[in-house]
């Protein structure tokens, strides 16, 4: 039971840090097309434009990559859940030693390995592979529309901070209201996602100031270039 609720907790820490990663994610984007736009343009009709295509096409972009990605991690679990099931109706005692060797490995004496590995097989054999040798259970099994859903949200409430600003501000101070305001909560992000994974904050916080800046800054040369050339 304990098991089960350390990895119940990992699988909810893991998912938070995908979560803020998406934000970052929708943030950077966003505000880099806005940043970009808005350094071409003499009005605020393009950058809003842009904004907005930029936040919806990365939302569902976001969306159709971890839905293709799950769901090929799902198919490949079906696969194997169907091969240990044909396995163990033609060999269920080579599978029941296999699942002993399991618990040994991990510290049980022989003895205790193997009435273990008989009691599992009398109550659900393929949940006990399935668990134990495959690393498949209820908490773990993939869900494309659950992931697909996460990913397109997380993206959006990231999106939607820079996207907010453009209405706030006027155009000739939005490249540096986009990239104080961005830059700051991409850092904020960046702590949380370390502190949630165990690394060192600071070290993230550096790494997305750094990058943010360099994304931000060209897409505002970029855009500086197209203007010149229009």
């Amino acid at each position: 039971l304990s098991f089960d609720r350390v990895e119940e907790s990992s699988n909810l820490a893991g998912a938070c840090l995908l979560a803020v990663l998406g934000a970052n994610d929708g943030i950077l984007s966003v505000s880099s097309i806005a940043v970009g736009v808005a350094s071409a343009s003499t009005s605020e009709a393009p950058v809003v434009i842009a904004a907005l295509a930029g936040l919806v096409a990365g939302a569902l972009s976001m969306a159709a990559g971890e839905y293709v990605s799950v769901s090929s991690q799902s198919d490949i679990e079906q696969a194997d859940l169907a091969r240990e099931k044909k396995e163990l109706e033609e060999m269920p005692e080579v599978e029941e030693r296999e699942l002993a060797k399991i618990y040994v490995s991990r510290g049980l004496t022989e003895e205790t390995a193997t009435e273990v590995a008989r009691q599992l097989h009398e109550h659900d054999a393929l949940e006990a592979h399935a668990r134990d040798e495959l690393g498949i259970n209820e908490i773990t099994t993939a869900q494309p529309l659950q992931a697909a859903g996460a990913s397109a949200l997380s993206f959006l409430i990231g999106g939607l901070f820079p996207f907010g600003l453009i209405f706030l501000f006027p155009l000739d101070q939005l490249y540096w209201v986009e990239y104080v305001f961005s830059i700051s909560f991409l850092a904020l992000l960046g702590g949380i996602s370390a502190r949630i994974g165990g690394s060192n904050a600071w070290k993230a916080v550096v790494r997305i100031t750094i990058w943010g800046t360099i994304t931000m800054g060209l897409s505002a040369l970029v855009g500086s270039w197209v203007q010149i050339g229009l």
